[in-house]
Formats: C-alpha cells, sequence, structure tokens
C-alpha cells in the first residue's frame, strides 16, 4: 500500500512537470491583455476587474474541468490521448470526420510554436531594468530576445533524453511554482476579499454587455489565453496517465484561481494610484513583495521553460499518431526510455526549434506574441468538441451529447470570433502555419486516396494465380539463387490481392529465385499498442503472406519482427529450414534476406486532370523528401532494394508512331525492300 501511494506520488510529481506547464504560466499574461482590452490602468475599475475574474473562472471551469478533466480524458485511446487518439475511435462511424481531425491537429501543431515564444519571453521580460548586485544584466529587449533564444534551444537540445527524465525534474520545480502562485495570490487576495465576488457568474455575463468593456463580446479573446493549455493537457495524457491528471488538477485548478484573484485584489486595493498600460506593468510581478520579486521572475522563467515542454512533447504525441493514422508522413521515431509513452521525433523537435525561432525575432514582445496568440487553439478546440460528440453519441445517450456539443460549441464559436480580432496583430502567423500543415495533410492523406482510387482494379492481380509459377522458380536450378528469402514490402489485400508491379518485378526483371518469398503487409490499427501477424501460405512452403498488425504507437521494426516469424513458420515446420554452411552462428537454420521496396514516381506521360497531378505530386514531393522506407522500417543494416516504378501505370499514355518503312538488306538482294 505504501509502495502504491509512494508511486502515485512520483506520479503526480511527474505530471506537474509535463503537463502543466502552459496552462500554469497563463496568469503571466491573461491580466495584462486584459488591462490592455481597458484602454490602460487609468481606466480600470472595481466591476470591471471583477468581471474579468468571473469570466476568467468560469472559462477554466467549463473549458479546462468539465470539458477536457471530466469528459475528454474518458474518450482515451487505450490510454492515449488527443485530437488523433479521439479521430481514431470515431473515425468509423463518418467519413467526414477526418476533416475536423486535420483542421484541429493543424492547428494545435501551429500552436506549438508559438508557446515556447510567447511564455519564455514573457518571463524573461520581468528581468528587464532589474538590478542583481551592482549591474543590470538584461537592459534592452533585444538582449532579452537573445536570452530567451538561447534558453529555447538548450530546451529543444535536451528533447532527445525523453519526457520521464525532464518531468523528474521539472515536477519539483512546477510543484514550487504552483505553491508560489497560490501562496502569492492568497496574500494578495486577503487584502481585498470581495473579489470572491468573481465566483458568480452574474459578473462576468454583466461585464460583457456593460459600457466600461470597451471591447465587447472581444474581450474573451483575452479571457481565453487563461485556458489555452487545456488541449495539451488532453494529448499529455499518454504520457502520464488519466489518474495522474485526476489527482494533480484540483491543486492546480486552486492554485491557478487563488493567483488570478490575488492579481485582481492587487488592482483593486491600488485603483487611482496605477498607470500606465498593460505594455509596461505586468500585475503578476508587481504584487509580489520586493524581497520575493527577483525569485518570483526566476521561478516564472523555470515555468515558462515547462509550459515550452508540454507543448513539444503535445506536438510529439500528435505527430506520431497522425503517421499511424497516415495523415502524415513516415518519419523515425525515437523512444528513450522503456516506457512506450515516451517518444522524440527529431524531425518535429528541430522544425518545432526553427518556426519558434522565427516567431521570436519576428514579434519581438510578448505584447506581439500575446495579439497572436489562441486564435489556433480556438480551432482546436471547436474540431475536438464535434469529434467529442460523435464518441459520446456512441457511448451516452443522444440527447446528453447533443446538449453537451451544442453548448460548447456555442462558447467556442464565440471564442474564436473573438480571437479573430487578433488576426491583424499577428494571428495571421499562427493561421499561416496552420494553414501549412493543413496543406501538407491533405497532400499525404488525400494524395494516397486519389491513387488508390485512380489505380482500380486493372492495376491488382491475384497472387493465387502466380503461385505456381513461383514455386516453379524456386525448383528452377537453371536459374542462380538470388537471395534465400526476398521480402516485397507491399500490400496484400482480400482474396490475395497484389499490385501487378510487384510481380512484374520479381519476375520479369530478370527473374528473382528465392527459396521463400514474403509478401509483407502492415497493417496499421485503431488502438496503440496493437502487436500481432497472422500467415497464409496459400497451399504451398515458398510463399508467404505475412500480414503484421501494428497499433499506431508501435515502432515498424518489420526486419526484427520477420526474423521472429521465420523462426516460429521452421519450428513449427510450416517452411523448410535454410541452414547456412557458411555462418559465424552454429547451427543457423535460417538464411539471408533481401527486402524489395517499390517507390512511386511521377511520369509526365501520365493522363490525370490538373488538381489530380498537382495532388498526387504533391504526395510524391512530399514521400522523395521525408524519411525513407529504409529508414522508417528499420532495414539500416539489411539489404535493401529499391525500384522506381511510375506510378498509375494503367493511366501512361505516348504518341503513336506510324510505320513508313522496313529494310532487309543482304549483298546479293538490293531489291529486298517492302515500303509501306
Amino acid at each position: 500500500m505504501q509502495q502504491g501511494k509512494k508511486n502515485l506520488a512520483l506520479m503526480g510529481l511527474i505530471t506537474l512537470g509535463i503537463v502543466y506547464g502552459d496552462i500554469g504560466t497563463s496568469p503571466l499574461y491573461v491580466m495584462t491583455a486584459l488591462i490592455n482590452d481597458a484602454g490602460g490602468l487609468d481606466k480600470l475599475s472595481e466591476d470591471y476587474v471583477i468581471g474579468c475574474l468571473s469570466l476568467v473562472f468560469w472559462t477554466l471551469m467549463l473549458m479546462t474541468t468539465i470539458k477536457y478533466v471530466l469528459v475528454a480524458l474518458h474518450a482515451d485511446n487505450h490510454g492515449e490521448g488527443g485530437i488523433f487518439a479521439l479521430y481514431a475511435l470515431v473515425r468509423k462511424r463518418r467519413r467526414w470526420l477526418i476533416y475536423p481531425a486535420l483542421l484541429g491537429g493543424a492547428a494545435l501543431l501551429a500552436d506549438g510554436t508559438l508557446t515556447p515564444a510567447v511564455t519564455v519571453t514573457t518571463a524573461i521580460e520581468g528581468l528587464k531594468g532589474v538590478a542583481i548586485g551592482p549591474t543590470t544584466p538584461i537592459q534592452t529587449q533585444t538582449t532579452v530576445i537573445w536570452v530567451t533564444f538561447a534558453i529555447l534551444l538548450a530546451l529543444f537540445l535536451i528533447q532527445r533524453f525523453g519526457t520521464a527524465l525532464i518531468g523528474k525534474g521539472f515536477g519539483p520545480l512546477m510543484l514550487i511554482w504552483f505553491s508560489f502562485l497560490g501562496v502569492f495570490g492568497l496574500i494578495n487576495l486577503v487584502k481585498e476579499p470581495l473579489v470572491l465576488r468573481a465566483l458568480s457568474p452574474h459578473y462576468g455575463l454583466m461585464l460583457l454587455f456593460s459600457p466600461e468593456n470597451k471591447v465587447g463580446i472581444f474581450i474573451l479573446g483575452s479571457v481565453f489565453l487563461a485556458t489555452t493549455g487545456a488541449e495539451a493537457l488532453y494529448s499529455d495524457m499518454g504520457h502520464v496517465g488519466r489518474q495522474a491528471i485526476y489527482l494533480t488538477w484540483p491543486f492546480v485548478f486552486s492554485t491557478l484561481t487563488l493567483n488570478y484573484f490575488g492579481q485582481g485584489a492587487y488592482l483593486i486595493h491600488n485603483l487611482g494610484h496605477l498607470t500606465g498600460t498593460g505594455t509596461t506593468f505586468n500585475p503578476f510581478y508587481e504584487m509580489l513583495p520586493s524581497w520575493a520579486y527577483l525569485f518570483g521572475v526566476v521561478i516564472a522563467t523555470i515555468a515558462a521553460i515547462i509550459a515550452s515542454q508540454a507543448l513539444i512533447t503535445g506536438s510529439f504525441t500528435l505527430v506520431e499518431e497522425a503517421i499511424g493514422l497516415k495523415l502524415l508522413p513516415k518519419m523515425a521515431i525515437n523512444h528513450p526510455t522503456l516506457s512506450r509513452g515516451q517518444i522524440y521525433i527529431r524531425t518535429i523537435n528541430w522544425l518545432l526549434c526553427a518556426c519558434t525561432t522565427l516567431v521570436l525575432f519576428y514579434f519581438r514582445t510578448s505584447e506581439h506574441m500575446e495579439a497572436a496568440y489562441g486564435l489556433a487553439i480556438t480551432i482546436t478546440m471547436l474540431m475536438t468538441t464535434l469529434l467529442l460528440y460523435q464518441y459520446l453519441v456512441s457511448h451516452r445517450s443522444h440527447w446528453l451529447a447533443l446538449s453537451f456539443a451544442s453548448l460548447y460549441a456555442i462558447i467556442e464559436v464565440i471564442f474564436l470570433i473573438s480571437s479573430l480580432t487578433k488576426f491583424d496583430h499577428g494571428g495571421y502567423v499562427t493561421l499561416f502555419i496552420t494553414l501549412v500543415i493543413v496543406a501538407l495533410m491533405v497532400a499525404w492523406y488525400f494524395g494516397n486516396k486519389l491513387r488508390d482510387f485512380l489505380d482500380g482494379e486493372t492495376a491488382w492481380t491475384s497472387l493465387q494465380d502466380y503461385k505456381d509459377i513461383l514455386q516453379e522458380l524456386t525448383n528452377d536450378e537453371s536459374i542462380p539463387l538470388y537471395i534465400s528469402n526476398l521480402v516485397m514490402l507491399t500490400k496484400v489485400k482480400k482474396h490475395s490481392a497484389i499490385k501487378r508491379e510487384v510481380l512484374y518485378s520479381i519476375l520479369d526483371k530478370t527473374p528473382k529465385r528465392a527459396k521463400v518469398y514474403w509478401f509483407v503487409t502492415v497493417n496499421t490499427t485503431g488502438e496503440p499498442y496493437t502487436n500481432y501477424y497472422t500467415v497464409d501460405m496459400m497451399g504451398t512452403r515458398n510463399i508467404v503472406n505475412l500480414q503484421l498488425y501494428l497499433g499506431f504507437k508501435m515502432s515498424h521494426q518489420v526486419s526484427l519482427y520477420l526474423r521472429q516469424v521465420v523462426n516460429d513458420l521452421i519450428r513449427e515446420g510450416i517452411i523448410d529450414p535454410q541452414p547456412q554452411k557458411y555462418t559465424t552462428t552454429p547451427g543457423r537454420q535460417v538464411g539471408d534476406f533481401r527486402f524489395v521496396i517499390i517507390q512511386d514516381q511521377l511520369s509526365a506521360n501520365i493522363q490525370l486532370r490538373g488538381w489530380q497531378h498537382l495532388l498526387i505530386g504533391a504526395r510524391i514531393f512530399i514521400q522523395n523528401h521525408s524519411t525513407t522506407p529504409v529508414q522508417w522500417f528499420g532495414l539500416e543494416f539489411s539489404q535493401v532494394t529499391v525500384e522506381k516504378v511510375p506510378i498509375l501505370l494503367n493511366r501512361r499514355s505516348a504518341p503513336m508512331v506510324n510505320q513508313r518503312a522496313v529494310y532487309h538488306r543482304t549483298p546479293t538482294t538490293p531489291k529486298d525492300q517492302k515500303e509501306f
């Protein structure tokens, strides 16, 4: 029992370090944005501040606590969360659900490029002009930018060590951070306990229509910043588990609420004595006593770094799931620890680093970054609501699902409209990144769909029709043995349907004689950790239709799986042993392997419509500039042959050449000529 409690406490600590960085740093900038909406500190009133606090509190309650913690966390795919895991659960219900999944996932990935820049910059700006001993190390915004860049670069460099190591290091620091938020929020709250009126939604609703609110309903664009980390919380569930989030969220929610209310109490307590705007005034720092100010800036900087971590780990999870669901091209995925949930994707890590750096140097100040912040994530939340509705319909009553989806769709549409006011001030950046990611997903997913559709049935044949020929080829000793095990990484569909180009490669391009022909299909399932195979020998001992079934989070190390399958089949007497005369392993019964990968290329003489040519061309371009099949299938140390073939063979066309003459010339019969 004691050991269980100890493990749960440790998991809770790791959860603080991984999951809550984004939402946990929102007190750094939410109230600042709301001061700007009011037109400056001299425009603040008690009713305005209490109304803002009410809106923030109920946004956290409705969007994070109810929607995500109490509802969405139950929509897990064998422990995995996030919009793509949710899509995997409901994709069989409606085909059109692919569209909200693509848009929502792209928007969340785009938001991940902005979060690290805005949170770390906001924290470092707290040090600008602050004397540390006899010196003032950060005096200008340029210095702020370069210090931020150095911190972010270091963060991306340590990602390869895995989130478990990071979580263990960050967990205690986040415990200090949230305790700091709660303690200093409470210290200020007791000076003006009237702010507790904000617990009533009445004050928030009144503010939306109050003349003191200069921006009207668009104030919700700033209020929404308080809950931007909710989607990342859902995505990171696979790293820590649902129970760990249940354990820690009440503590996190309480400290966030105390800090927001403490900032509001400080503003009300000092009304009439404050001047300026949110550009130079941050109530989070201002409410701290002088003796705690420097510590506050340091711990806020650490929390901002951890906020970046939450989005990075969430991005890794999203991309891994998207690859498994064939929404993105294959990429090399590493598992730094023995835990399946701990992953590192080098390509995504450095793409995020590059995009975040560009955002940092483009906007330069946290004020400008905040103007762009939150727009993309409202799109993700709305798309998640659509998918959650489909999930709830199948697991709860229809009316309950409809009521839930309608309520949250209305709320999120209002948030989206409010956030669109930021478009001209920087929102176009995250929207542009979102559209780029959507274009990539559309080209890959629908490019593959279009290729399969245009191929039609004429591009396929039955492997059954060729099994006698393949058996004869195996036994034909007049042809040199090409390899013991010839492995064709291809798709074999129902009724042994296979692409003609595969058999053309074996039989027509210089016959490839082998002892065993392996036709290996890798099937990705909607569950994260499926791991099994089936074999159809087709009534032979040398033709193997191997179907591998792997979850969308399983590694695709085909060479390792195949060696196990070969040993299984030899041990069971299904295929003949392949004893090796020359080997470093005495008694070896498994022969050598050669993997053949057929890679599509777009030929100029293929007849396609303009949009079809563009879509398939984009898909081929992505294929040629992403992880190669050799890397994806773990074949770096195997014998591999890559054969390039023109895509859509059945749609090729070429101009006809008319025959004019055939000459038969011999020394004795010069008249032996035929003209046409």
